[in-house]
């Protein structure tokens, strides 16, 4: 079975992918627009991955401002060409990234970023929190929670406060296989009145 033109239209308004990816992930999951996302999605983080190590030179400084003038935050999110750094979409993402560092506070981009210091001590709280746990349910509590710790954290594991079906690194591999560029988050600070 091939497509149906309405089936294509609701595929492209919901990813905003291109025209024959859109069809051929049609075709592929006997145009059930569901399946299709999935393709895609899956589709997109192979193409995150091969460009996840091109270089990023160009890119915006997005600022985000509370009302009421007592919280701000500044990202600074990196592309390859200033061709996407001057996509609407593009400054869209990295003022939606402003607004979810504003409302959810993470300490750090990525898991990389967290030192294996605050990782072990992280460790050592859980542990001493369960000690009574035998051995091998302590470390499935451990890891459990430390993913936890990353949800929160880390801003590329959190989930987006405009769609709880997202996290953001979802959001990241989305426009990269959009805009078949690199896309980055280099670093990003927020503001508190007094903090």
């Amino acid at each position: 079975m091939g497509y149906s033109k309405e089936g294509l239209m609701i595929l492209r308004d919901k990813t905003g992918a291109g025209m024959m990816d859109c069809k051929n992930a049609l075709a592929e999951s006997s145009n059930d627009v569901e399946k299709a996302v999935d393709i895609l999605r899956k589709k997109g983080i192979k193409v995150a991955g091969k460009k996840s190590s091109r270089a990023v030179k160009d890119g915006i400084i997005d600022a985000y401002i509370h009302t009421g003038g007592k919280l701000g935050v500044l990202v600074e999110l990196n592309c390859e060409t200033d061709f996407v750094a001057k996509n609407e979409e593009f400054k869209e993402l990295a003022h939606d990234l402003a607004l979810q560092i504003a409302a959810k506070q993470p300490k750090y981009i990525s898991r990389d970023d967290v030192s294996v210091d605050i990782i072990e001590k992280e460790k050592e709280i859980l542990a001493t929190q369960f000690k009574n746990k035998p051995a091998n349910v302590l470390d499935k509590i451990v890891t459990g929670k430390l993913e936890d710790f990353y949800k929160e954290n880390c801003l590329i594991d959190q989930v987006f406060v405009k769609d709880d079906n997202k996290i953001i690194k979802d959001l990241i591999i989305d426009k990269i296989a959009k805009f078949g560029e690199n896309i980055i988050v280099k670093r990003f600070i927020r503001f508190g009145l007094g903090e």
